[in-house]
């Protein structure tokens, strides 16, 4: 084998094998405290007309894929209809790196609010309704 050949080769497995890490290690990255979704229960599902709270509409969780909204969905299947339900916890990267390449609980309610801008709450969090309950979903730190 050339001496050229083998350079380019090793530069295209060094490049490879970078491009591996960057994807892999921004997810192990962890510091601070955690985040988590919660899903509050603040009434009853009274159908496709009914508004909650400051006039949102809530927005149908069954639409909501798992693979789309992993902390929503955890968040939601944790709760009884009567206890808060609790996402998996996210920690944010030590320099804003794992924002970039991670999916957060913060990328979810931006979704959900720019998606359903009727169903955001005045304090930030996106109103939804599963099972005839209607949740109210935020990012917390809160451990509960």
């Amino acid at each position: 084998m050339r001496t050229r050949t083998r350079n380019f080769i090793v530069a295209v497995l060094v490049v490879v094998g970078l491009l591996i890490a960057l994807g892999a290690v921004p997810g192990l990255l962890k510091s601070g405290d955690p985040y988590y979704v919660t899903a509050t229960p603040v009434g009853a599902w009274e159908g496709p007309n009914a508004t909650v709270g400051d006039g949102a509409t809530p927005v149908n969780a069954s639409t909501l894929s798992g693979q789309r909204y992993p902390f929503t969905r955890g968040a939601l299947d944790g709760s009884n209809g009567s206890d808060p339900g609790r996402s998996d916890p996210y920690w944010k990267g030590p320099v804003g790196l794992k924002e970039v390449f991670t999916h957060s609980p913060f990328d979810e309610m931006t979704a959900l609010s720019q998606n359903n801008p009727g169903a955001s709450a005045a304090d930030g969090g996106v109103y939804v309704h599963d099972n005839r309950t209607v949740y109210l979903l935020a990012v917390t730190q809160d451990a509960q």
